[in-house]
């Protein structure tokens, strides 16, 4: 039996982020492309909408100290609400925000690089909150465990 398309895992966010989370920079509006004949034609940008549940998508960059390689310290995570997520207050002498992920989920994505192919995950959630600020993660999958780990990127042989 093949997995759904699509699929949405729920996932712990102390799990998948030990050490935290960190903003670097802005959240961000996610848009449909736009093509040089709608630019010339001075069309409005359309916002991008999960096809799920119809909100608009934004799209922000973090950082996570708590991983192994370079290409994985730098994380985007899209988020699908109606309005746009407001990051908690800087942390004075710190240049990084840390951010909490509230109903955060994780879909696989296949990836390649020439011949090279491996799975990746995309990570969607529905706001973010200070650390210590409450709600925090979402809690771990029904029975106890966590659908997947950050660390189970896994290469495929090329085919």
């Amino acid at each position: 039996m093949g997995a759904p398309k699509k699929i949405q895992l729920p996932a712990d966010f102390d799990e998948w982020f030990p050490q935290g989370l960190y903003l670097v920079g802005e959240i961000q509006a996610v848009t449909e492309y736009q093509s040089p004949e709608d630019r010339a034609r001075n069309r409005p940008l359309r916002p991008r909408v999960d096809e799920a549940s119809g909100l608009p998508l934004f799209r922000g960059t973090f950082a996570d100290p708590s991983a192994d390689k370079d290409r994985e310290k730098s994380v985007t995570v899209e988020f699908a609400c109606a309005h746009q997520p407001v990051p908690p207050p800087a942390v004075p002498g710190v240049p990084f925000r840390p951010v909490v992920l509230e109903g955060m989920t994780v879909a696989p994505r296949a990836e390649a690089s020439g011949q090279a192919k491996w799975i990746t995950w995309v990570i969607r959630a529905t706001g973010m909150a200070a650390p210590g600020a409450g709600s925090g993660a979402n809690g771990p999958a029904p029975g106890g465990k966590s659908v997947a780990s950050p660390g189970s990127s896994t290469k495929v042989a090329a085919a």
